[in-house]
């Protein structure tokens, strides 16, 4: 397996691999990971659809992609997912998977025409005091050394950041900021979170960081995550027979390890309540879904809290995981991230309003009309005094096929449950659906003798606890998760959230896609490159982006205690009417001197277009070495 980059690459297809039709496959999880594998396996590795089997404990596939309507509850989406325009990977894969909504594109096409017709942004990004726009206003509001700290996390080594907490690397400048109540509540960070996550994510979304504050850096899918990603890859599956068998618990895969060799020997499953090894050849290809971030989950309902159980059982992923672990220490460490539930979960409810009362509060902070088919809150809008800190969305109406056309689906979801609520004095966890949305409703500025009636009959709220849906970021070191393919492996993948693969970040579909690609290509040696994960870090147009982006657009020059001209002004000369030059003032980074403003139109125009968009901090700290530099040479 490689990587590649390019066109050339991305439109080949590969031959048909060696000694595939004599291969069979057993996918362990049906999760976006394990489907993104069964479809590598029949669409680049060319492998009877037949001979590909799909284990799963539920009754449904998609594992953490759900979306659901349940009778005796309503609807439920645990969660969503937010797309990038970069998931190379994932955007490699449905462009082959038809749309089950319109004959003849595939799900990129549809995709790809929403967003362009219809493209995501916020008009408020944050409240306060009952419903009132906390005007963040779309700055960062970082000190100089904030945006010091976040280059020197940038710049550091992975190995110095193991087993490293966030607050081991910043200080309240940056946790106090914007930038940390946009971050930490996009992506779900907590402060105990690792360090290492944290740099990985900023190289590997730098320029997408200047769009974090607005949400431009988004796109999402029509319908729920279950609807629009799950099911068109369900159809294409079973257009090539792969068998999916329900209700089989994996409990364990044994091994024989010897001579540098480590081969897959049996698969024990309970199926129908009976025991029952499944032997495994050379021959026979098996790819572990290890872990899982929303085991345990718990659907409550509007009159129910949602039970926290942190029991690990066997028949799920982390006890599986233990087992396989127990057997070779390549194969990774589960309770590095499955310890504490304390510090590893977050709730979530689905809203569903019954008539039009909440809809103008709803309104007024968004802006736009929830009814209107496209973009609503334009990603969550952050209750930003919440002490469970919460968050809401509504995305594009309606959310499932099924939902009736005057009913509103709102997400709503909450960092800290172990904490009384303001409007409800008690943790999030203890509460009822009505009484999570009542505390919903307070923040969205309700008024407060109106609050309870509209929870109990204008809305139906069901609550989500998933205990470990952030395991994935606890603190972790080389070899805590394993590799996709560890050395030595000869049948074997490890697929998922908690597999090891260079560069990219948990938490996204684009690392699901990946892991399952990569596993696939490696195991049958397809001759096809791996699209590398996007090299916006490389990229000196992102960086200086970036660096403006996080100052708020202030350029360098702008700010004399961090430049001072004494130590700027020998670096400007040098750099005059030079390429580097033009490329500073087209994204701002510098001024432009006013004696020269009649003379360099051509610069003067592109300072008109400075580009707003990007992140990181890297171009910072190189201009402040570069004038610290020059500063001493002078001395």
């Amino acid at each position: 397996m490689y990587y590649s980059s390019g066109n050339y690459e991305a439109f080949a297809r590969p031959k048909k691999p060696d000694g595939v039709d004599s291969k069979s496959a057993y996918i362990i999880g049906s999760g976006l990971a394990a489907l993104s594998a069964a479809c590598y396996l029949v669409r680049d590795g060319q492998m009877e659809g037949s001979r590909v089997h799909v284990l799963e404990k539920d009754s449904v596939p998609g594992g953490a992609c759900d979306g659901m309507y349940y009778t005796s509850v309503g609807y439920v989406m645990r969660g969503g997912r937010e797309m990038d325009n970069h998931f190379e990977c994932m955007w490699d894969l449905f462009r082959s998977i038809p749309s089950i909504e319109t004959e003849g594109v595939s799900v990129l096409d549809e995709y790809y025409w929403l967003n362009k017709a219809d493209p995501n942004f916020s008009l408020c990004r944050a409240t306060e005091k009952q419903g009132q726009d906390a005007h963040t206003d779309k700055k960062f509001g970082l000190s100089d050394n904030a945006c010091s700290q976040l280059m020197k996390l940038y710049l550091t080594a992975n190995e110095e950041l193991y087993n490293k907490k966030i607050t081991d690397v910043f200080d309240d400048e940056v946790l106090n900021s914007n930038f940390w109540l946009y971050w930490r509540t996009m992506f779900a960070f907590e402060n105990w979170h690792s360090a290492l996550e944290m740099k990985l994510y900023m190289q590997r979304f730098v320029h997408h960081i200047g769009g974090l504050p607005d949400f431009t850096a988004l796109r999402f899918t029509k319908y729920n995550q279950y609807e629009s990603m799950i099911l068109p890859m369900i159809k294409y599956l079973e257009s090539f027979g792969v068998q999916f068998e329900y209700g089989v618990k994996v409990e364990n895969v044994t091994f024989d390890i010897s001579g540098g060799r480590k081969a897959a020997t049996g698969i024990e499953v309970i199926r129908n309540g009976a025991e029952e090894t499944i032997p495994l050849t050379e021959n026979d290809l098996v790819f572990i879904t290890n872990g899982g971030c929303v085991e345990n989950s718990a659907i409550g309902s509007q009159n129910t809290p949602s039970e926290f159980n942190k029991e690990i059982k066997p028949g799920g992923g982390w006890d599986m995981w233990r087992k396989i672990a127990a057997q070779d220490k390549s194969f990774g460490n589960p309770d590095k991230f499955c310890y504490d539930a304390e510090k590893t979960n977050w709730m979530s409810a689905t809203v569903t309003t019954l008539d039009k009362r909440v809809i103008p509060y709803i309104t007024a902070i968004c802006k736009r009309d929830p009814f209107s088919g496209g973009v609503v809150t334009g990603g969550i809008v952050t209750c930003r005094d919440s002490s469970w800190l919460l968050s809401w969305t509504i995305n594009r109406q309606p959310q499932f096929r099924s939902q009736p056309k005057d009913q509103c689906l709102v997400w709503v979801y909450a960092l800290f449950t172990d904490r009384n609520g303001d409007y409800v004095k008690k943790p999030m966890r203890d509460c009822t659906g009505k009484e999570i949305c009542m505390e919903w409703l307070y923040h969205l500025g309700v008024p407060i003798d109106e609050i309870e009636d509209i929870a109990e009959n204008s809305c139906n709220t069901v609550p989500v606890m998933m205990p470990y849906i952030t395991a994935f970021f606890m603190p972790r070191q080389a070899g805590d998760r394993p590799d996709v393919v560890p050395n030595g492996a000869v049948n074997f993948a490890f697929l998922g959230q908690f597999a090891e693969t260079k560069r990219d970040t948990i938490f996204t579909t684009e690392y699901s896609i990946r892991t399952g690609m990569e596993a696939v290509y490696t195991l049958l040696g397809i001759d096809r490159g791996v699209p590398e994960v996007w090299g916006s870090t490389y990229d000196i147009r992102d960086l200086l982006n970036a660096t403006i982006a996080l100052r708020d657009g202030k350029p360098l020059t702008a700010d004399t205690g961090l430049l001072a001209n004494a130590a700027i002004k020998p670096l400007l000369k040098k750099i005059h009417s030079t390429d580097i030059e033009k490329l500073l003032l087209r994204y701002n980074v510098i001024g432009l001197p006013e004696s020269d403003e009649e003379n360099v139109s051509e610069r003067h125009i592109n300072k008109k277009n400075f580009v707003k968009a990007g992140a990181g901090a890297v171009a910072v700290g190189t201009a402040i070495a570069v004038a610290k530099k020059v500063k001493n040479k002078k001395k």
